[in-house]
């Protein structure tokens, strides 16, 4: 078997070609043998129709042929004839001198001739083979059995020579096949080679070319799966550079803190008093840079959750209940009161990952919550929106300074936090709800904050309903 698809088109088109042309010798062969054949019959019914009128008793009561009716005493019909009559008890009254003294056909056949002309093929005594037509005749008041016949060695001859033909024929017209259909498999294949090519000139450094689909439709089928892959890929670099990046930006500032922080208490740390307070400061910044590395890395399995087989189905207002209760300290710290609004329409389910969005609700809750003033009002309102898919829309209004204009376009930003002073010392660091918009997006929901509120801040989570 070739090793290339080229050589493989190419051999199995050959096979399937000399499969039909054989087929085709075949039926070719079997045809010319039929037409020959009904040809010879035919010639020979003509030759015993003749034969009957030449026949006579001569004054001996012998049966005669008349031969003087040719123009040429070599005719074929002379030469190649090979004849016998018989009467109907089968005694011979007439053989041609053609036969030798052989038997043409041996004895009488059962209502032999009797129907039409009745043909078969008989072998004489020397072995030679003969095509033989049988026919009844009446000749002054007796019934004969005329048997004419004509060897069928040049028929054979004929068709072997036209089988040799056609043998050589098969050969020739395989090798032009192979030719062509090897041509036809290295055009049919171009485009694929160009596939190859330009695929394998796409490394890390140019993800962003693609295939070119300008070949046949199962070519661009191919093109457009392998397009998609690049696509996964080149996100797939695109979130690790994000990620790296990231991860050096907002590990820097702590890292250099605790460095200081670590090198002032070494050059001026005179007493425990400052070492204590040098320890705080290492601890408070150690604290900072782990909420950071955590939000990294809950960050990047968001990025990666699409993918996630961690799917479950589960009630949104129970998740609510659950994270409000999580964070119940910091509500009763704030004497927060939480108020309800369209309940029963939370009651539905959605298909995602449960601890991902578990964590969504956690960042935007908490966030709610943080800024929220001492004894204010959070309110959670559900309601269903009519479309399709349906959507189950969920709101969280609190009571705190809001977002400054301009920023709720950057407010789902990575590491974005609000220059506005009345946020300004309560701001983390920025990845909460870059986490939350990730994880939502990712099952298909959306996340965004209403600009037209003026009180506080209302963030809007939309997410898709699940029927069984």
């Amino acid at each position: 078997m070739p090793a290339t698809l080229r050589g493989r088109l190419t051999l199995w088109y050959s096979l399937v070609l000399v499969t039909l042309l054989l087929i085709y010798a075949g039926i070719l062969f079997a045809f010319q043998y039929a037409v020959l054949t009904r040809q010879l019959l035919h010639d020979e019914v003509q030759d015993v129709i003749t034969v009957e009128g030449l026949l006579y008793f001569d004054s001996q009561g012998n049966l005669q042929l008349h031969q003087d009716y040719f123009s040429r005493l070599q005719s074929h019909l002379l030469v190649d004839r090979l004849m016998e009559v018989r009467d109907l008890s089968g005694n011979v009254l007439y053989r041609s001198s053609t036969l030798n003294g052989m038997a043409l056909g041996g004895p009488n056949r059962p209502k032999e001739g009797e129907s039409g002309f009745n043909e078969r093929i008989i072998r004489l005594a020397d072995g030679s083979h003969v095509f033989l037509v049988s026919h009844i005749h009446a000749l002054n008041g007796r019934t004969l059995l005329i048997r004419l016949g004509y060897s069928i060695v040049p028929l054979r001859d004929s068709m072997l020579q036209f089988l040799l033909l056609l043998l050589v024929a098969v050969p020739i017209a395989l090798a032009l096949a192979a030719f062509a259909g090897q041509r036809i498999a290295r055009h049919a294949l171009m485009p694929l080679d160009r596939m190859s090519t330009r695929a394998g000139s796409i490394t890390a450094n140019n993800l962003g070319d693609r295939l070119d689909m300008d070949g046949p439709d199962e070519l661009n089928q191919m093109a457009r799966a392998f397009n998609h892959l690049l696509d996964r890929l080149e996100q797939a670099f695109t979130q690790l550079k994000r990620f790296t990046a990231d991860a050096a930006h907002e590990l820097r500032t702590p890292i250099a803190a605790l460095r200081t922080i670590g090198e002032v208490a070494l050059e001026e740390g005179k007493d425990s008093a400052a070492y204590k307070e040098a320890l705080s400061g290492i601890l408070e910044e150690t604290t900072r840079l782990n909420e950071t590395i955590d939000s990294l890395l809950m960050l990047a399995r968001a990025e990666a959750a699409e993918q996630s087989d961690q799917k479950t189905v589960f009630r949104v207002n129970d998740l609510a209940e659950e994270v409000l209760n999580l964070l119940g300290i910091l509500i009763e710290e704030r004497r927060i009161a939480v108020l309800r609004d369209g309940e029963s329409k939370g009651n539905v389910s959605i298909f995602a990952d449960r601890s991902l969005v578990r964590v969504a609700f956690v960042n935007v809750l908490h966030n709610a919550l943080k800024f929220s003033p001492q004894g204010s009002t959070l309110r959670l309102s559900y309601s269903l929106e009519q479309s399709t898919p349906q959507y189950l829309r969920f709101a969280i209004q609190d009571e705190g300074p809001g977002i400054a204009a301009g920023e709720h376009e950057h407010i789902f930003e990575r590491f974005f936090t609000s220059t506005a002073r009345a946020t300004a010392g309560m701001s983390g660091t920025g990845l909460g709800l870059s986490v939350a918009k990730l994880v939502i997006e990712r099952y298909g929901g959306k996340i965004w904050f209403a600009p037209e509120c003026h009180s506080g801040a209302r963030c809007i989570i939309e997410l898709s309903v699940h029927h069984p």
